[in-house]
Formats: C-alpha cells, structure tokens, sequence
C-alpha cells in the first residue's frame, strides 16, 4: 500500500543497485558464452566488426550471431523479468532494500508491467538515456519505464512501516478478583 510514509528510491540506490546487478550478470553470462564458443569467445566481436567492415552479411548472421544475441541480449532481460516477477526486484534492489511496485496500489507488479518495464528500458535508452534519468527530477522518481508500466520503485525499509496505534492495540483481559 502506498501512504504518506512511503519512500520512493533515489538516484544513488538505483545506480548502486544496477551496478549490483552488472557485477553478477557479466560473469554469468560470459560463463555461459565460454562454455558454448570455448576459446572463440573473444574472437566474436573482432569477427562481427571484420564482417560488417568487409559487407559479408550472410556469414554475419550465419556465425553464431544468434546465439550471441540471444546470451547477451535476450537472457538477461529474461532474468530480469523473472527477478521482478518473482521477488518484485533484481537482486540488487533486494539488497539495497528496493521493490517494484504497482505505482497505483502498492502491489506486486503483474507479468504484464513487467513486460511493459522492460520495453521502457528501450525506450529509455533511445534518447541518451533521458529516459533513466528522468527519475531525478519526477516527483515520484519514476523513470519512463516506470511510467510506461505504471510501477514506482520504493524503499522497503520496515522503518517507513507505520506501526499499530495504542487505541487498535488488543487490551488485556481484567480479571475479576
């Protein structure tokens, strides 16, 4: 539920979160383009840039272009889906404290937001990455995926809970003696 307590995430627990999520992905990922290329791995990129060089497009999209795209591109946007789906962040926002949320009823985000979250990250991007930035200067700190997918990203720190008033507290029981 969102109330008047609720605490939006900031800049520097965004960026520290994404950096986070940078250092567990890249070696995961380049694990798993060691294991299918092997030592070939690093010679991908060098292979792309001399076929784009040399307008050799078929054997562009014939040499492990695909898997490629889908290692670097597709999985980890897979994960991330699957992070917000599940645990409503990635692990970082979950170690800094941090959820995704419905940014009009404080819940769960549904598949369907996080999808719409994920194509906002493109869009994002498009403009030099006005689109992240823009946090900074909402009110609500939403970036545009954010306001795409209808989702906030707060603080989930038990601190900003509001806790039970003396009035609603259950009262002891007056024995009669």
């Amino acid at each position: 539920m969102i109330t008047s307590l609720t605490e939006y995430a900031g800049f520097w627990r965004r960026a520290t979160a994404t950096l986070i999520d940078l250092l567990w992905m890249l070696p995961l990922l380049l694990l798993l383009s060691y294991m299918i290329y092997g030592h070939q791995n690093a010679d991908i990129q060098g292979d792309i840039s001399k076929m784009i060089q040399q307008g050799e497009w078929q054997m562009l999209f014939t040499k492990h272009l695909w898997q490629a795209f889908l290692i670097n591109a597709v999985l980890p946007f897979m994960l991330i889906i699957l992070f917000w789906i599940g645990y409503g962040a990635t692990p970082g926002k979950l170690l800094l404290d941090c959820q995704i949320v419905d940014a009009h009823s404080g819940l769960a985000i549904t598949p369907k937001q996080a999808l719409l979250r994920c194509i906002g990250y493109f869009i994002s991007i498009l403009f030099f990455l006005l689109g992240f930035l823009w946090f900074i200067i909402d009110k609500r700190k939403q970036a545009w995926h954010d306001k795409i997918a209808g989702t906030i990203v707060v603080k989930h720190d038990e601190a900003t809970i509001p806790l039970p008033q003396p009035d609603s507290l259950p009262q002891p029981e007056k024995s009669h003696s």
